[in-house]
């Protein structure tokens, strides 16, 4: 099984204890320092979170981290999906914090995993977020969904992962029951905007701290 290797952290803003976990994963050929540098923005509206991003364990013919080895892409994520779930499975027991305090978000690959073994956990994480993921609705048993409140953030022009995926796998959440929300970026590639960020740390910010919104959150499809 591959490591899971712990990449830029950023400490809660707030004295003491924290009581909240958000953990990042970078894209396809990307670092973790790619997400850490998200939650910069992330952290002054989750002042008791512990940000951390993490490092993919393979590596691409160039060089770069990924979560899937190319030379055998279905083994290796499954392996990196198991590792992933161990790895949150200790840091709930060093934090002693509960499923429902902890978050996951990903972008590109990253986000396929994250949501991959996040909907997938027994106990429900307080949110989940994917920004562009190439996602296989049908690969994911309906039975094994969590009721995690889930947000994907995609581009409407994402050459890498069609916005047909999202929106399929968006609707087999909803067929189960899942609290699912999307937020479309018109014109927007395979990258993360500033628009959607801001729209992930707002979910993140109301999901995790569970706070109560004023008003039902909209889709953006």
């Amino acid at each position: 099984m591959p490591e899971i290797i712990e990449g830029p952290k950023l400490a809660a803003l707030s004295c003491g204890k924290p009581t909240y976990l958000v953990v990042m994963l970078h894209g396809e050929g990307e670092k973790g320092q790619d997400m850490a540098d998200l939650a910069l923005g992330w952290a002054p509206g989750m002042i008791k979170a512990d940000f951390i991003a993490l490092e993919a364990p393979f590596r691409d013919a160039e060089g770069r981290a990924v979560w899937r080895d190319p030379a055998r892409p279905g083994d290796s994520i499954a392996e990196a999906a198991t590792a992933l779930d161990a790895y949150l499975d200790a840091q709930l027991a060093r934090t002693r914090l509960p499923a429902s305090h902890v978050a996951l978000v990903g972008f590109g690959e990253g986000a396929e995993l994250a949501l991959d073994v996040g909907l997938r956990r027994p106990e429900p994480f307080a949110a989940l977020v994917g920004f562009s993921g190439a996602y296989h609705a049908a690969g994911l048993p309906v039975g094994a969904f969590s009721a995690a409140p889930t947000l994907l953030v995609h581009g409407e022009a994402d050459g890498e992962a069609p916005y047909s995926g999202m929106l399929a796998l968006k609707e087999a959440l909803k067929s189960c029951g899942a609290p699912v929300w999307s937020f479309k970026r018109p014109g927007l590639g395979h990258e993360i905007d500033g628009e959607g960020a801001d729209a992930a740390g707002a979910f993140l910010a109301r999901h995790v701290k569970h706070q109560n919104p004023q008003h039902q959150e909209a889709d953006h499809d």
